[in-house]
């Protein structure tokens, strides 16, 4: 009888390889062809083989079968009794009642977590571009024993758990059944068992230790808030994991004259009226460190929040080149209340646009002429209630006497 050896094949290892021969050539399979580093579907398949080949390897009882019977035996057509030991329906329906118990099994190394960083990044900083050195500390895998946690040949799978360093515990009581997952009493939820003469004088069979790693963040001209620059496996280490991505998440810091939108920048600017009306120039500092000269074609009005554009003057565009737009919103400074004498107003109606008409009224309609006071919140706000509006008077106090506010006197 020919002996099977397609899933020793698979992982690259002979038909005699060592458990930690097999976990070990699993390991860099994972690595190689794991979705999260490779996602082809050409790899996708082959961390596929890999995980089942794994699967079946990495269990003594199946990996005995398997060797006596080939993969007919693991699926219970190698004429053993019961179909491969067992392996068969009442595990998959136990499994479903109870979570599993081909959950203690090894499905292959898990991806550990990312670290995410929030890196604070000024507007003119994410204009020109910024380099930054952090130190990161991190866990990585023992570099003494190279994360086995003793001598090379000295490390055993724990035979209790199968190295999984978890058990599952079946309980009834009374007509209930519990099964609960534990940590294994053998190996103390390592999965290993090193003798103490052989444990690793470094990490005294932890199998990690600590580093201490300068990463340089590039923050490219362009990048916006929320933005993330990503260094791919750069997290903690730990043995049977595939190592998580450090992350640094771009937030913008405020600024105090620009808003950004996008690609673009927005400028408020506040003129005086004259500007406005007959134009002139103002000059604003740009986030490139640059004077802007911005000029008003005389003739131009400017109205209030009215909004013009700068082009090419936003922010960098990554990937396409070339830069966004500065929008100018502009807010209109008028004079100051009796800034002209009357003969200068004169001249200004001379000059102004002449004013609508007069409005026209009804025959035998009854006109009020009103005249404007300022507006005081205590006295003229309605939503303060009744009294908190208009003025009150009762009419013992200063009859005859408008409200303050507006006074109107009818003709």
């Amino acid at each position: 009888m020919v002996r099977e050896t397609k899933l020793y094949d698979i992982l690259g290892v002979s038909p005699t390889a060592s458990d930690s021969e097999i976990k070990k050539a699993y390991r860099k399979q994972a690595l190689k062809y794991h979705p999260d580093k490779n996602p082809s579907e050409e790899a996708a398949e082959k961390f596929k083989e890999a995980s089942s080949a794994y699967e079946v390897l990495s269990d003594s009882e199946k990996r005995d079968i398997y060797d006596q019977f080939g993969q007919d035996g693991l699926s219970g057509n190698g004429g053993m009794p019961g179909g491969a030991g067992g392996f068969g329906f009442g595990e998959d329906l136990f499994s479903q009642f109870f979570g599993g118990a081909g959950a203690s099994r090894p499905r292959g190394p898990q991806r550990g977590r990312d670290i995410k960083h929030e890196i604070s990044v000024s507007l003119e900083e994410l204009y020109k571009g910024k380099t930054s050195k952090l130190a990161l500390n991190k866990q990585i895998l023992c570099k003494t024993c190279e994360g086995r946690g003793g001598k090379k040949g000295a490390v055993k799978k724990c035979s209790s758990c199968n190295g999984q360093g978890i058990k599952f515990v079946t309980r009834q009581m009374g007509p209930m059944i519990q099964r609960f997952q534990t940590e294994c009493d053998v190996c103390h939820g390592t999965g290993d068992i090193i003798d103490a003469k052989d444990r690793c004088k470094d990490c005294h069979g932890k199998k990690i230790a600590n580093e201490r790693k300068i990463l340089q963040v590039n923050v490219d001209p362009g990048m916006k808030n929320g933005q993330k620059v990503v260094f791919k496996g750069e997290a903690d280490q730990a043995p049977d994991i595939i190592p998580g991505d450090v992350i640094f998440v771009i937030s913008e810091k405020p600024h105090k004259h620009f808003q950004r939108v996008g690609d673009d920048l927005i400028y408020e600017a506040e003129i005086d009226l004259l500007t406005a009306v007959a134009g002139g120039e103002f000059a604003l500092e740009h986030v490139s460190g640059e004077w802007l000269k911005v000029s008003i074609v005389p003739g131009e009005v400017i109205a209030p929040n009215m909004r013009k554009v700068v082009e090419g003057k936003g922010m960098p565009i990554q990937k396409y080149g070339g830069y966004g737009n500065l929008i100018i919103k502009f807010s209109i400074k008028f004079p100051e209340n009796h800034f002209a004498d009357e003969d200068t107003l004169k001249k200004l109606e001379e000059i102004l646009p002449a004013r609508k008409p007069l409005p026209t009224f009804p025959k035998n309609a009854i006109v009020d002429d009103c005249v404007l006071s300022d507006y005081n919140p205590s006295r003229h706000d309605n939503s303060r209630g009744a009294r908190g509006g208009a003025s009150y008077h009762s009419d013992d106090e200063d009859e005859g006497q408008g409200a303050e506010g507006v006074q109107c006197a009818s003709q």
